[in-house]
């Protein structure tokens, strides 16, 4: 698959640049930045929300390190996984993250916001893919303190078109019946409807909460392209019991033994 190449001033990273990190009980080794956007339970919750079948085309935008796709392939041997990302260096390392956990994966330097003929340059034209992932940059800019750190912010500030831009993007490479699956903070769920009323349905939406008597800080969103199933809400995934434990069910997902309810068991 060709590459659309973007000029990045980030340069590449060195060893000392770098940490190495485990996740799903160690399965997935994910090196990343010490500065900067790091991957956490987002991502792992992302990826455990995803439904697909070995075989099928799965693309993440705005992949950075690569730690949800990854995952996801992880749970999941045997996908055709596309790893999106603007950023030469991050898209660089993505690729490296693929190759030290033995995952095929093409890591595509790419603007998630970029034309459709762009997209086509790049292997991913119009209704060619089976499912989309994606945790876009989610905080208002107008009530976020921007990071100092070029590659933070750009991972976090949405500039106010982002979620809908990102979407539409999603839309035109999915097939029909495909699924798309993003996770957003709890309170823009209105934003996160609207930008899906045009070309999908079949919704689902699992609230996200840090303690059993906490609100949702982030939602689980699925939904496919073309569907005129209703939404459905599902029982909310708390995260931590009483004590600030996991709970069971977390422990589980975060260990990759277990996908997040959203319509079908991922």
């Amino acid at each position: 698959m060709s590459c659309v190449t973007i000029h990045s001033s980030v340069m590449p990273f060195s060893p000392h640049d770098l940490t190495e990190d485990g996740f799903l009980d160690g399965a997935l080794r994910l090196r990343q930045p010490k500065r900067g956007h790091r991957a956490g339970h987002d991502a792992i919750l992302l990826a455990a929300a995803v439904r697909a079948r070995a075989g099928e085309r799965v693309v993440e935008f705005g992949a950075g390190a690569g730690a949800a796709g990854l995952a996801l392939a992880t749970r999941i041997r045997g996908l055709d996984l596309v790893l999106v990302e603007i950023d030469e260096a991050l898209a660089a390392l993505a690729r490296d993250n693929a190759a030290l956990n033995a995952i095929a994966a093409n890591a595509v330097v790419l603007d998630v916001t970029a034309q459709a003929v762009i997209f086509a340059e790049a292997g991913l034209p119009p209704d060619s893919v089976d499912a989309v992932l994606m945790n876009p940059p989610f905080n208002p800019a107008s009530r976020h303190q921007t990071s100092p750190d070029a590659g933070r912010a750009a991972a976090h500030v949405d500039q106010g078109e982002t979620l809908a831009r990102w979407v539409h993007a999603a839309r035109r490479i999915l097939r029909p019946g495909g699924g798309l699956t993003l996770i957003w903070r709890a309170e823009g769920l209105g934003e996160v409807l609207a930008a899906l009323e045009k070309g999908f349905g079949g919704v689902g939406v699992v609230p996200v909460h840090p303690g059993p008597d906490s609100a949702a800080i982030r939602v689980l969103v699925t939904a496919s392209k073309g569907s005129r199933a209703p939404m459905e809400l599902f029982p909310p995934l708390v995260l931590n019991d009483d004590t600030g434990q996991p709970t069971a069910r977390t422990g589980l997902i975060l260990a990759g033994r277990s996908g997040v309810r959203t319509g079908t068991e991922a």
